[in-house]
């Protein structure tokens, strides 16, 4: 059975900013700085100023790996640069000194995928193991096309991508959810947001190896 919870390149909210958002951040943009500071003053800075800003860092999956339960993260609530410079401070000292990274569990994704499962089969739907296992399957199944569309996310940021922006249309348990993707010189990360003039925290989301560089993006087309 076909579900349609996503769609890869809708169109959200930086469409109302710029003529092309898939343009304005290619290396050939006469004003990409500027572009990338209207893109994060948007998406990243006003929603941290209003306190509906969090921030959540992904680590665990190396060399390939991408088992939903390998995967670890943290979430942080953001109120400045100041906090997000904080955060960047304890992924550091735990990198340095042998530390564990911070993590708030391995459930941000083998959690979801565990209850749509369930939930499937308990509906009578027979899934098999390549369905159970392949992300490309989970479309099989209610939420599967969601979780597989937030595992392509978490495996782009992890593993790196080519394009420079990508917008997706989401649904979730929340409700509707722009996706908004990075892949830059600067930073790779992405912004997960409520529709325009909807209610709802706005999640920064990132690979614990890009915390220092979308650091210095925003402090640099900012300030501190």
């Amino acid at each position: 059975m076909p579900y349609t919870e996503a769609k890869e390149h809708a169109p959200g909210r930086l469409h109302g900013i710029f003529v092309d958002p898939y343009s304005a951040f290619d290396n050939a943009a006469t004003e990409r700085l500027l572009h990338l500071r209207m893109a994060s003053e948007a998406m990243i800075l006003a929603p941290m100023r209003e306190g509906r800003l969090v921030l959540r860092v992904i680590h665990g999956w190396q060399n390939g790996s991408f088992e939903p339960a390998e995967l670890c993260h943290s979430d942080h609530r953001l109120d400045s640069l100041a906090a997000l410079r904080r955060v960047t401070d304890d992924y550091r000292q735990a990198f340095e000194g042998g530390q564990p990274l911070p993590c708030d569990g391995t459930g941000l994704l083998a959690d979801p995928l565990a209850r749509a499962i369930a939930a499937a089969e308990a509906e009578g739907q027979a899934l098999d193991e390549e369905t159970r296992t392949i992300p490309a399957r989970w479309p099989a199944f209610r939420q599967g096309l969601t979780l597989y569309t937030f595992f392509k996310v978490y495996h782009r940021l992890t593993y790196s991508e080519d394009d420079a922006y990508r917008s997706i249309l989401c649904q979730t348990p929340q409700g509707p959810r722009e996706i908004h993707e990075f892949h830059l010189e600067e930073g790779e990360f992405a912004v997960v947001a409520p529709r325009e003039n909807e209610d709802g925290d706005s999640v920064l989301l990132l690979h614990e190896s890009q915390l220092t560089p979308v650091l210095q993006l925003l402090e640099a087309g900012h300030g501190a």
